[in-house]
């Protein structure tokens, strides 16, 4: 819908300031950046910091760590299946390589572990494809420009945006491999957006030094899965997809070492069982658990799937007490709720104004300290833009960009959004967007090791699912860079292990036994089974197969 009169009365205000901001950025006299005493009380706004929203896992290799009462309650659950109702020796699938997760992690390390001569199995629970990865807009980052910029200065943009709690090895290798992913990409194809004489574009994001984003109009994420994706279907032959069939349970075997999954099929309500020699975990990320209840930019299947299922193979966890809230989520039209309004926006010279029309931060701080001053911009100093359902949220105003970079520089540069939003009959060349902080991305995860590598021999991670690389806040243009370096490592890695180390043996699902018995004991679960597999936005009353922390599927 277009903006009601009330919205537009307030637009006017926007423009009444809007050619002074202009005139303001053009001469370098923005807002300036918050000093780090400055960041850490903004930072008391953030939803992190909120004890309440917290509570000790009862269960499980982290035992007593605090998390999100959310994600508490998908591992304080007990399986989906019986393991006495599983024939682990009628094997439906067998295959070398297990890669769990159709998105850009596992699709990478999928082309990696088939180019190492392995057979690659990829199961997903939508269809190939459907991942957050499609959903990211931005940019990547990656450090290709010569004597102006170095992974050096990306290793130390990382760290600081992590608070410097990050892993610095798994830093270390996404700032080094950053550069030969970007040439990987473009060798399959991949449309990055070029200037005339076929350089790759580049511009700042928030955190960085230097302008490192390259990206593809606003619709990288979606460049970069179609990139990948088709490569791995034009593979065909020793790549294998299984579409709307999540893993629910990881098989190990005898010796300890991970062996396999059990799927369930959404369509026909079956189990069924895969045996590999390796599993690459790349399930992705959060969002549909709703943390604290914000509305998220996370596509439908993002609910902490491989983290569930790994945390009770006994692989730690790590870095969960963070959670990543993008600072620009659509808040009106309501239609579009929640999605991303990507940092693109901001980098090419958007303000981001209050109900009075002054701008009240510097649009390149980090996504966390961005966020914390929306939030306080509308809940504690009550400067935000009510929307006609009472719901509050800032300007982004990207008009500015026109009269930044030229007429016509929105629907070039932005075309996924100018087209989403004329759909509603607004014209963001011309009118601000109304936004508001979104549940994006999930900072921690399952412990790993640069080498794709965790604790559980057999097992790999690649992309959102592990945790270490951002610390306790993600800068943009890192998570596409990292489904892509690790996704990559996971699938040579696990090709490696699959030559040298597998080993055939009896297969188990004695771990999950343990855990079920250990919920029981701690009286954990409350009748709640994971992982959730998709999220139940329906009243339980009409349609409980819906239900998905209940209802379990059919054994066949």
């Amino acid at each position: 819908m277009p903006y009601p009169e009330e919205l537009k009365r307030l637009i006017k205000v926007v423009e009444s300031t809007r050619e002074e901001r202009v005139e303001r950025k053009k001469r370098n006299e923005e807002v300036p950046f918050l000093n780090l005493d400055e960041r850490g009380e903004m930072l008391q706004n953030h939803p992190d910091v909120k004890e309440e929203g917290r509570r000790e896992v009862k269960v499980g290799p982290s035992k007593g760590y605090r998390i999100a009462h959310e994600m508490a309650d998908v591992l304080e659950a007990k399986s989906r299946v019986n393991p006495a109702d599983i024939d682990l020796s009628k094997v439906d699938f067998e295959t070398d390589i297990l890669i769990i997760g159709g998105g850009g992690a596992g699709t990478a390390a999928a082309l990696l572990a088939q180019e190492q001569g392995c057979k690659v199995t990829i199961a997903t629970k939508l269809r190939h494809g459907d991942a957050n990865t499609m959903m990211a807009e931005g940019g990547i980052q990656a450090a290709t420009k010569g004597h102006k910029d170095s992974p050096y200065y990306h290793y130390l943009d990382i760290m600081g945006g992590g608070h410097f709690k990050n892993v610095p090895e798994l830093v270390e290798t996404l700032a080094l491999k950053a550069p030969s992913a970007i040439k990987w990409l473009e060798s399959l194809g991949c449309n990055f957006s070029k200037s005339d004489d076929g350089t790759l574009k580049t511009i700042h994001g928030g955190g960085t030094s230097r302008k490192r984003m390259h990206y593809a109009a606003d619709i990288t994420g979606a460049e970069m899965m179609r990139t990948v994706r088709d490569e791995a279907r034009n593979r065909s032959a020793d790549i294998n997809v299984i579409e709307f069939s999540p893993a629910v349970e990881l098989i190990l075997n005898e010796h300890g070492h991970c062996a396999g999954a059990v799927l369930y099929n959404m369509e026909t309500e079956e189990y069924s069982v895969v045996k590999a020699k390796a599993v690459v975990m790349a399930t992705g990320g959060c969002g549909r658990l709703h943390i604290q209840g914000f509305m998220t930019t996370n596509h439908y299947g993002a609910t902490a799937d491989g983290i569930v299922m790994g945390y009770r193979a006994g692989i730690p966890i790590c870095f969960l007490h963070t959670v990543q809230y993008h600072p620009t989520g659509i808040v009106f039209p309501e239609q579009a709720e929640g999605i991303l309004i990507t940092e693109k926006f901001r980098g090419s010279g958007a303000n981001l104004v209050n109900i009075e029309g002054n701008q009240f931060v510097n649009e390149r701080e980090p996504r966390d300290v961005e966020a914390a001053s929306i939030i306080k911009e509308c809940t504690g100093k009550g400067l935000g833009v009510p929307t006609p359902t009472g719901k509050l949220g800032i300007w982004l105003d990207s008009p500015m960009i026109e009269m930044l970079s030229g007429e016509g520089t929105v629907e070039r540069e932005f075309p996924g959004k100018f087209i989403l939003y004329k759909r509603f009959g607004i014209d963001i060349s011309k009118e601000p967007m109304l936004i508001y902080p979104t549940l994006h991305y999930q900072n921690g995860g399952l412990e790993f090791r640069k080498t794709g590598e965790t604790s559980l021999p057999g097992l790999f991670i690649g992309g959102e699912v592990g945790g270490g690389i951002h610390g306790e806040n993600r800068l943009m243009g890192n998570s596409l860079l990292d489904i892509m370096v690790y996704g990559r490592i996971a699938g040579e890695t696990a090709s490696k292990y699959v030559k040298n180390d597998a080993k055939d043996s009896k297969l188990t699902l004695e771990h999950v036994v343990k855990y079920n018995r250990e919920v029981e004991k701690e009286g954990a679960d409350e009748g709640r089974v994971a992982p959730m597999l998709l999220p139940d936005y329906t009243d339980p009353r009409v349609r409980e197969k819906q239900l998905t922390t209940k209802y379990l599927g059919t054994m066949r």
